[in-house]
């Protein structure tokens, strides 16, 4: 991940002396850019950075260079390298936070209607205990539990 406030030759530089890296000491196989992204939290002050993933095969001098000069290199807000099957496909990007729903959050996920009860079963020495149905939140607890979870506040654990 890629700091966007640095030029976009830097951030190019940055990409091609990894991809120089990789192949100096293992095979490139797939490189992509995945643009600009919004991040999950704020990183150095950033909010979004310019994502790059190189997929390679190589031996553990690959990885102490990579993690020695990509550790150092200014424009670099963070970077992980995986270990993954090399039969696995190659990671496809997400799609972009605007681009496929006018920039608002997609719709929330429907919850199946709370179930009824049912007929407790006849009495009997032959009849198994019927456990009781647990009791549902009502419709405005759970939209109050909803709201105090997104905004972060809620009642201190």
């Amino acid at each position: 991940m890629l700091d966007p406030e640095v030029p976009d030759e830097r951030r190019d530089q940055i990409a091609d002396e990894t991809r120089t890296r990789i192949e100096s000491g293992g095979t490139l196989k797939h490189d992509t850019s995945w643009g600009m992204r919004k991040l999950a939290y704020e990183i150095r002050q950033r909010t979004e950075a310019d994502y790059r993933l190189f997929r390679f095969e190589g031996e553990g001098g690959v990885l102490d260079d990579l993690n020695h000069s990509l550790r150092i290199a200014d424009g670099v807000l963070r970077f992980r390298v995986f270990k993954v099957d090399p039969t696995s496909p190659a990671i496809v990007p997400p799609p972009a936070l605007g681009t496929s729903s006018g920039g608002q959050r997609p719709p929330r996920r429907q919850e199946a209607p709370a179930q009824q009860p049912q007929a407790a079963p006849e009495e009997g020495p032959s009849a198994p205990a019927a456990a009781a149905p647990e009791p549902a939140e009502s419709a405005a607890e759970e939209a109050a539990a909803e709201e105090s979870a997104e905004s972060g506040s809620g009642p201190p654990e």
